[in-house]
């Protein structure tokens, strides 16, 4: 009797080292993922803005997707608040003799882009998807200018600015973007563009956030 007794009270402190194991690999902290954890998440520190003086010489000011089918007042109205900043940027830019580039989202033309911004004389302007590097010419015509720094403005800020300013950012440009030039359909897209110039590898080793008066040439 005292064998299959002490047999029982061996085989139950197996099983409790057993759940105990167990329990370090699959207890709820570890088992939770972003989505579980959605509502508790608190929003980090707002960035640091910082004042920024350019060289026009070797500067190029991106202007993205600011034609009607993506710049609307029902769409992103946003994107209609910031026109007026951007052509303040856009005139200083060109009184300076800064390089101006425009892009065209998907089944746009340069009639679509709103009339404060519009192109004028010869100003590049290419179309493409979110990243505008891609299946155009706009590399090659910044690297024929010697562009070392480009200043990023656009919508959306979650598609063409942030997949655009990472893609000069990898390329190894300096990138500045005046968070009051990009917009989105929400101010939670903006913010999180914002934070990712700001904290990704490499992309935030080459980025400056900024506004738009604090852009000095």
């Amino acid at each position: 009797m005292k064998a299959i007794q002490k047999a029982l009270c061996r085989h139950a402190e197996l099983l409790i080292c057993c759940f105990f194991v167990i329990g370090l690999f699959y207890s709820p902290a570890s088992a939770q993922n972003i989505v579980d954890e959605w509502s508790t998440v608190k929003a980090p520190p707002a960035p640091v803005l910082k004042y920024v003086t350019v060289d026009p010489k070797v500067t190029a000011l991106l202007l993205l997707d600011f034609n009607k089918q993506t710049c609307n007042a029902d769409r992103r109205p946003r994107c209609i608040a910031s026109i007026p900043k951007v052509q303040k940027l856009l005139t200083e830019a060109r009184s300076h003799g800064v390089y101006v580039l425009y892009s065209l989202s998907a089944g746009a033309s340069v009639a679509d882009i709103a009339k404060e911004l519009a192109p004028l004389g010869q100003e590049p302007v290419v179309t493409s998807g979110p990243d505008k590097f891609l299946g155009t010419d706009l590399e090659k015509l910044l690297k024929e200018r010697g562009i070392k720094t480009v200043i990023v403005t656009g919508t959306a800020a979650h598609g063409a600015v942030l997949y655009t300013a990472s893609a000069a950012a990898f390329r190894g440009m300096q990138v500045i973007v005046p968070v009051d030039g990009m917009s989105a359909e929400s101010t939670y897209a903006e913010q999180y563009v914002a934070w990712n110039m700001g904290n990704a590898p490499r992309v935030s080793n080459q980025s400056v956030l900024t506004k738009i008066d604090m852009i000095k040439y």
